[in-house]
């Protein structure tokens, strides 16, 4: 009994992570309704980002987060005012077009600058580091770490959506672009924060992959099928729901891992086609005054 509460409290934490990596295509599709192919390559590249920063510098994590998510948040703003802003229209296709694009791109300057060797972050004794809960049940420091970064995003998030103008401003644009830009919002604009936002978390993410393990250049479709099975099990656009659909994604292959090693990402998959099949609006479908 022990070994199985044990089994589905690694599964929660490891949704964390899944989440966090979700956050940021939630808020892409929320908001510009466009999914960001190259999302999970960015990830990957922000970890390698902070692999070489270490390298160079020494820094501790905390550093390297302070420079490498303003930096991913700067190339999320350029993207999308530079690049993306001008596919969006009814068509879907053309942002997805792009970003595929980008995904290749981000690959192969991946592989020529750090081959296709994985690395990982030094983080010492932080990455046996545990806290027991009792009854033999330790979680892992970094792990729970994941989990917090997870829940201080998506609260953010959400206090910036509910609580603020931009919030307001972001959710005009998600709505009815057409009438947010007849009454002064500058749709585009918000779009790159949006995107800021978005690539930002998506780099949070990627420190924290790269400290709990391995990453190679051609990890990010992996990531990204991840984030995108985490959002659809929660609902599309719903933050919390983010949290949720990473939580049980991460529970359900810790399951089928331990029932048998091959499982483990199968698993994953199962679950989300079985609430595909069952609720396909998701578990916590975005609502209006989300």
């Amino acid at each position: 009994m022990l070994d199985w509460i044990n089994t589905v409290l690694q599964g929660v934490l490891v949704g964390g992570l899944y989440a966090l990596f979700a956050t940021g295509l939630s808020l892409s599709f929320g908001i510009m309704r466009t999914i960001n192919i190259a999302h999970g390559d960015i990830a990957v590249m922000a970890g390698f980002l902070a692999i070489a920063l270490h390298d160079r510098l020494g820094a501790p994590v905390p550093v390297l987060l302070a420079l490498v998510v303003p930096a991913a948040a700067l190339a999320g703003y350029a993207l999308q005012r530079l690049v993306l802003n001008r596919t969006l229209g009814p068509d879907l296709l053309p942002p997805l077009l792009v970003t595929f694009g980008l995904s290749i791109i981000a690959q192969n300057v991946l592989l020529t600058a750090f081959s296709a060797d994985s690395r990982s972050l030094p983080v010492g004794e932080l990455g046996v580091a545990s806290v027991g809960l009792g009854a033999g049940i330790a979680v892992g420091v970094l792990p729970l770490l994941a989990m917090a970064a997870a829940v201080a995003v998506l609260g953010a998030l959400q206090r910036l959506f509910s609580h603020t103008a931009l919030g307001r401003a972001f959710r005009a644009a998600s709505d009815d672009p057409e009438m947010a830009g007849a009454m002064g919002i500058p749709t585009r604009h918000i779009y790159s924060i949006a995107m800021a936002l978005a690539l930002a978390a998506a780099a949070i993410a990627g420190v924290f992959m790269a400290m709990r393990s391995n990453i190679a250049p051609t990890d990010g479709p992996a990531r990204l099928l991840y984030a995108f099975e985490a959002i659809i099990i929660g609902g599309l656009g719903s933050l919390w729901g983010t949290l949720l659909g990473g939580v049980l994604l991460g529970v359900a292959q810790a399951i089928a891992l331990k029932l048998d090693p091959g499982w483990g990402i199968l698993g994953g998959h199962l679950a989300f086609f079985a609430v595909l099949l069952l609720r396909p609006q998701g578990l916590l479908p975005r609502t209006r005054d989300h």
